[in-house]
Parts: C-alpha cells; sequence; structure tokens
C-alpha cells in the first residue's frame, strides 16, 4: 500500500509517500481502507521529534491520527463491525498510522461514520471532537448556565469547543483575529474577542473554565479571569504560573481515544449540532504541504489529506 513514512525527524521535507506492507489486523483491531485522513498541530511535533514521549518515537514511522474510511477486514474478537461498515476513528498517539492507503484501528476507537458526511468531512472530527469533549465536560465538568472562555476559537479544537459548549448550555467567548469574528459566531460563539487588538482579560470576568491550547502569557493572564474555584484546562501543558495559582485550578490534558464518546459525538452531527470545517485539503502525496501550512497557525477549522 502507499503511505507517508517519516524515515528520520525534520521538517515536512521528510514526509515521503512509499511503498509499505498492508498492516494486518490482530484480535480486537479493524482494517480500515482510509478515505481521508486529517492533519493536527500534534502531527508535525511528532514528525519534528518534538512530541517527547506524547506520540511514537521509533522511525519508520506512519503519521496521522485521524481517518475516516471502510472497514476491509474484522480482526478476531470484533463484534461491533463488520467488513463494508463506514467508520471514522482517532487512532493511539502512540500508534498512528492514518497517513496511508489502509490502517488498523481498534475498535474501542472507532464509532460508526454519520451516513451523510462526507469522509472529508468525518476525518477532520475526531481528534479535535474528543479533545474538546474531554476538557470541557470530563475535565472541567462544563454546566449549562456557566461562562466559559476558549482560546484560539477559529482552530481545530476551538471550533468543536465552541460548538459543544453551546450544546451543553454554557456562554461561550472566544478569542480569534477579527477575520474569523463572524465565523465564530455562527458557530455560536456569545463574545468573540480580537486577540491581536483586545485584552481578552479586560473583556472577560468571573469565568468559570478555561480551555488553553496556547500556553506562554496566554495561560499566565487567563488565571485572572476565573472566578473562585474555577478551572483552566490546558492542552500545552502548565506554566510556572498556573502551578501556583491559588482559590482556581489549573490542569493539563493528552486527548485519548474513545470509540463510545466518539458515537455520542458522531449523533450531535447527525442531529446538526455540531459541524466541521474543513478549510484545506491535500493528496496523499501533498502531505508536505499540508505540513507546511499547519506550521503557519493560521488555518480556520481543519487540513485533510485526501487519500481515496
Amino acid at each position: 500500500m502507499r503511505a507517508v513514512q517519516i524515515a528520520q525527524f525534520g521538517g515536512p521535507d521528510v514526509l515521503r509517500v512509499e511503498r509499505v506492507a498492508r498492516p494486518v489486523p490482530s484480535a480486537g483491531e479493524l482494517l480500515v481502507r482510509v478515505h481521508a485522513a486529517s492533519v493536527n498541530p500534534v502531527d508535525a511535533l511528532a514528525r519534528a521529534g518534538h512530541a517527547g514521549d506524547i506520540t511514537a518515537t521509533r522511525v519508520p514511522y506512519v503519521p496521522g491520527f485521524d481517518v475516516s474510511g471502510v472497514v476491509e477486514e474484522a480482526g478476531a474478537g470484533v463484534k461491533a463491525f463488520r467488513r463494508g461498515d463506514a467508520v471514522f476513528a482517532m487512532l493511539d498517539l502512540r500508534r498512528g498510522g492514518g497517513y496511508a492507503e489502509y490502517a488498523i484501528v481498534k475498535e474501542s476507537e472507532a464509532a460508526r461514520k454519520p451516513e451523510k458526511l462526507a469522509h472529508t468531512a468525518a476525518a477532520a472530527i475526531p481528534l479535535t471532537a474528543l479533545t474538546a469533549w474531554q476538557a470541557l465536560f470530563d475535565t472541567a465538568k462544563l454546566a449549562s448556565g456557566q461562562t466559559v472562555l476558549i482560546h484560539a476559537g477559529a482552530g481545530g479544537v476551538g471550533t468543536m469547543a465552541i460548538q459543544l459548549a453551546k450544546w451543553r448550555g454554557a456562554k461561550v467567548i472566544a478569542t480569534a483575529s477579527a477575520a474569523n469574528h463572524e465565523y465564530l459566531r455562527r458557530l455560536g460563539a456569545d463574545v468573540v474577542i480580537d486577540y491581536r487588538a483586545e485584552k481578552f482579560e479586560e473583556l472577560a470576568r468571573d469565568v468559570d473554565v478555561v480551555l488553553d491550547p496556547i500556553g506562554g502569557d496566554t495561560q499566565r493572564r487567563s488565571l485572572g479571569v476565573l472566578k473562585e474555584g474555577g478551572i483552566l484546562v490546558s492542552l500545552v501543558g502548565l506554566g510556572p504560573a498556573a502551578r501556583a495559582a491559588k482559590n482556581v485550578r489549573a490542569t493539563s490534558i493528552l486527548v485519548v481515544p474513545h470509540g463510545e464518546q466518539l458515537t455520542r459525538i458522531a449523533e450531535l452531527v447527525r442531529d446538526g449540532k455540531l459541524t466541521a470545517t474543513v478549510s484545506h485539503t491535500f493528496k496523499l502525496e501533498q502531505a508536505k504541504a499540508a505540513h507546511e501550512q499547519i506550521a503557519t497557525g493560521r488555518t480556520r477549522g481543519k487540513i485533510v489529506l485526501q487519500v481515496l
């Protein structure tokens, strides 16, 4: 099969399409014919060797953690899926394998793809939606009537977090460049702050939850907008100020695959409560260009590789 493979860590130039052996599913696994795979910031960190122990560290390595496709073969013991089922999934960060014509997906990682959703859009959902779900609901326990501040609202996680928070009944404040304000309002943001021209800490007060995918000074300043007992959930680790914070809570999470949660997310997509934004599509052979785009930090929504 064709797959994008990394023979050594480095810049986008190390992404090469190679002919590799098609994987064979073990017990509890699916072999999925990949139609589309999305590109996330963590993919670039893994490619460069800067992800620490978060992702696989041995080369050669096939990157990619989001796939949408059709089950080609089910391993022994698989009960929920069979050949021909359309599925989407987030792959374990330590395994990867999404940038390929075929990928191994554990039964516990997969969910049925919403029937009317194209594979391109479906591939854009799992990692970012699960990140938002696990940060807002599992960790922060966001409830109806609370206020959440979502940084980088136009990014992959941000767009999902805005929609999920509104579905939960929260008031949503989001930061983004001015060009994205109307877009975020359409997604459900109640207040949008131009991080380039305005200080969010002067406009957001008594916030229950902060979702922080940025870190650094943004994280430090975000602590001051929380009400007593509020919580900051970081996706990039905690700085000194967060670790020393008093009267508020701060924690960091790493998303994990979760087929049951992804099934709930698929239901929201089916019911029109959640939508994916795909701003750029590339062919498998254009993985380098896709990684160059993710490096700009200016992508609205998601980047997707069309494999089939």
